[in-house]
């Protein structure tokens, strides 16, 4: 996907979900399955960022993110959602891709830098339209880490 974090195929799903709440539960589980992560921890985090304001990011993208114990490395995960549900999102539409972020406790540029390339990833028309019309899980993660080598050449 980036330089800035780590993605893997287990770590991109394709779910239905009927609230934010919901959305952050599974983002949870997928972090917590891919990357061998407690996922009540992961929950805690997400939760615990979503209070300070939402991670709706707009145009229907939502970017959670948290801090946590126990990773080395700023690693993502990805879930679109088989139809939009709300999320408080700054231009109130409701979210239908969203992209969660995990980030060493203690890494607060390095953080700052991989919302960054999620912000640009999503920002791009191209990308964000491929990433709406993409089929399954698989499409997802191919379209993501061609990305990812697109970049390095």
């Amino acid at each position: 996907m980036d330089s800035n974090f780590a993605l893997k195929p287990e770590s991109v799903a394709v779910i239905h979900a009927e609230t934010k709440g919901e959305i952050l539960e599974n983002l949870a589980r997928i972090f917590s399955s891919a990357w061998e992560l407690d996922a009540d921890l992961v929950l805690e985090g997400l939760d615990e960022r979503e209070k300070l304001g939402s991670t709706g990011f707009g145009r229907g993208v939502a970017i959670p993110h948290a801090r946590i114990a126990g990773i080395r490395r700023p690693i993502a995960a990805m879930l679109k959602l088989e139809k939009p549900v709300a999320f408080d999102a700054a231009d109130g539409l409701p979210v239908d891709l969203v992209i969660g972020l995990l980030s060493p406790e203690n890494c607060g540029v390095t953080h700052l830098h991989a919302l960054a390339a999620v912000s640009r990833l999503v920002r791009d028309e191209r990308m964000h339209e491929a990433l709406s019309d993409a089929p399954d899980a698989e499409a997802l993660y191919g379209l993501l880490t061609n990305v990812s080598d697109r970049d390095a050449a």
